[in-house]
């Protein structure tokens, strides 16, 4: 193995580990003792556990994975790879030890152990934070942690849905379940804010707080809008060549990425200069390439 090769290895396990504690704790401490229920097998593992208690969630969430791995990998080809399989095993190590502790040390309260009991949705809010915020991390090697995940896939090959919208439909099926075992409508209320903030971390895990603007300016003064781009913002663009549907008139269509901050500028130059113009203003959530983010392997040290 190449020394470039052992630093990435080394690099993805050393997230995949973080991430994985990071979810321990957001379970432990933050979701499970407070019947919070955001998908997926865990969940299905405190539901479970709540019945009875001498279940352990992390296990059996990790019982739970182990055959839908297997169906997965027949179904859908060996491609969650051994990162997937260390993820899912230290999720469920992770979730069990530290519930271990908190259920064995005489000085934490197991049932309320950081006194959230008054206040869920501040557990809600920061458990989501740990929970996403792992989860963007173990994505971030290229693993997932099972559960709903493959369940997800396999319904996106056979239903023709995305596989966000299987995952979607297999987490809101465990969700409404936590209605009938707890018998409290503020469960799954509080469990789709858990799910919608994870999502949130997740994204910003994987792609960073920074948002840029994709424009598309159609203008008679395409010439002008162009200089202004060069000359002020030191950045370039692409000209399109289009047609207009309704005049059939040869069109220039700039295609120009600008930061936040740059945006409100360009727009007022365009008002001033054709107020007829033609805009579309768009949010991407990376931008990778000359003027930007550099094109790199982001596990790469």
């Amino acid at each position: 193995m190449s020394n470039n090769k052992f630093k990435k290895t080394v690099w993805q396990y050393t997230l995949l580990i973080v991430g994985s504690a990071l979810m321990g704790l957001g379970y432990a401490l933050f979701i499970n003792p407070y019947n919070i229920v955001p998908g997926g097998f865990i969940a299905i593992g405190l539901l479970v556990h709540s019945i009875i208690p001498e279940v352990p969630v992390g296990m059996f969430a990790l019982a739970l994975n182990v055959p839908v791995l297997l169906i997965g990998i027949k179904i859908l080809g060996p491609r969650f790879g051994i990162k997937t399989v260390v993820g899912i095993i230290l999720t469920s190590v992770f979730i069990d030890g530290l519930g271990w502790y908190i259920q064995n040390n005489a000085e934490i309260n197991a049932a309320d152990p950081l006194g959230l009991a008054n206040d869920l949705l501040l557990s809600v809010i920061f458990g989501s934070i740990f929970i996403g915020g792992g989860l963007g991390l173990v994505f971030r090697t290229g693993a997932t942690t099972g559960g709903t995940d493959i369940i997800a896939a396999i319904i996106a090959k056979y239903a023709r849905v995305s596989i966000g919208q299987g995952v979607i439909l297999a987490d809101t099926a465990v969700v409404l379940s936590a209605l009938f075992v707890f018998q409290d409508w503020k469960i799954p209320l509080y469990s789709l804010l858990s799910i919608y903030i994870m999502g949130q971390v997740i994204n910003i895990v994987m792609n960073g707080f920074k948002y840029d603007n994709v424009l598309f300016i159609v203008s008679e003064k395409h010439q002008e809008i162009k200089d202004k781009i060069i000359k002020d913002f030191d950045r370039g663009g692409t000209f399109l060549k289009g047609e207009g549907m309704y005049t059939g008139n040869e069109k220039n269509v700039i295609f120009l990425v600008l930061t936040r901050r740059e945006l409100p500028i360009i727009k007022a130059f365009i008002y001033k200069t054709d107020p007829d113009a033609f805009m579309t203003i768009m949010d991407t959530r990376q931008t990778l390439g000359e003027g930007f983010k550099p094109i790199i392997d982001e596990n790469e040290l």
